[in-house]
């Protein structure tokens, strides 16, 4: 009887611990974010401004989704602390200090992410930050890159569409030329900006391909990482299609290449990108069997019932 007492007494006293790690680490989050506030705040106004980064909004409310998901494994977790959490901690607090300095603001927003996981891992131990790690990387997606990075990358995509969008123009007929990134036509010439690098499409698709993947087979890594790196070629290959046809309607009507058909083109070839992704993954199913031993385990408990 008194070893039972004993036994009930740890448990009650295990369980007001880790009820004190949470609200310790709720608090201290909450104190993060009042530190943090005028740089999230700055990125809020980074996405509303610049539509390469209007998928930021949705990134936040998709973590806290993927964690709710895990609730129940939360639930039994063990809380206890792990000293490694100091790691992603240091780093977020340093990278804090080099953006002060320096202005630069991807590492002050990067920071922020690195110090969240850090606090996790430090006060709520190993098991939960192995169960809420995707959802705590996750948010780096949210984050805008800067600007000199993004110029090094839009014009090599500027340059792939230009002459990938010629080509098959050549291929149907159409008689154009490129120099650089602009597209010489018989009657008009397509001036290929950066806002049509494909950039933001390839940020918006590998968001959407990170997702996709999380739901489509949850383990198999392998597969997975096939999909999301797959992203890259499909958006440079859906944004190669859209110039060219903005150059053939172009060729047909000027007045074709602008406006609200030039728009509708992009929500077009942004969904194109989706289904060329969906359809990668049913392929993958395909060849590699994987549909057929998903449903394996249901036929035997289907028997098993019976």
């Amino acid at each position: 009887m008194a070893e039972a007492t004993r036994v009930a007494t740890a448990m009650d006293g295990n369980e007001i611990d880790s009820r004190k790690a949470v609200y310790v680490t709720c608090g201290t989050i909450v104190a993060l974010f009042g530190i943090y506030f005028p740089i999230l705040r700055n990125m809020v106004h980074h996405w509303s401004v610049v539509e390469d980064y209007q998928h930021g909004f949705i990134i936040a409310p998709l973590a806290l989704y993927f964690a709710y998901q895990k609730r129940w494994d939360l639930e039994d977790a063990k809380i206890e602390g792990s000293w490694l959490g100091l790691i992603p901690l240091v780093i977020g607090v340093t990278s804090l200090m080099i953006g002060r300095l320096g202005t630069e603001l991807m590492t002050m927003r990067g920071g922020f992410i690195f110090t969240l996981i850090g606090l996790v891992l430090l006060l709520l131990g190993k098991e939960i930050f192995r169960i809420l790690a995707f959802p705590l990387f996750f948010l780096f997606l949210m984050v805008p890159l800067p600007q000199s990075l993004v110029n090094t990358i839009a014009f090599p995509l500027q340059l792939i569409a230009a002459k990938s969008a010629v080509l098959s123009l050549q291929e149907i007929g159409i008689p154009a030329l490129v120099e650089g990134n602009i597209i010489h036509l018989a009657h008009t010439e397509l001036f290929v900006h950066e806002a049509c690098s494909g950039l933001r499409s390839l940020m918006a698709l590998v968001t959407l391909g990170v997702v996709f993947a999380y739901f489509f087979k949850p383990g198999v890594v392998w597969v997975q990482i096939v999909l999301v790196a797959s992203t890259i070629p499909i958006a440079i290959f859906v944004n190669a299609f859209r110039v060219g046809l903005t150059g053939y309607l172009a060729h047909h009507d000027e007045s074709l290449a602008s406006g609200t058909i030039h728009d509708l083109q992009g929500v077009f070839t942004f969904g194109l990108a989706f289904f060329i992704l969906l359809g990668e993954g049913r392929l993958i199913e395909f060849f590699t069997g994987l549909k057929e031993r998903d449903a394996a385990p249901d036929e035997t408990a289907g028997n098993a019932s019976a």
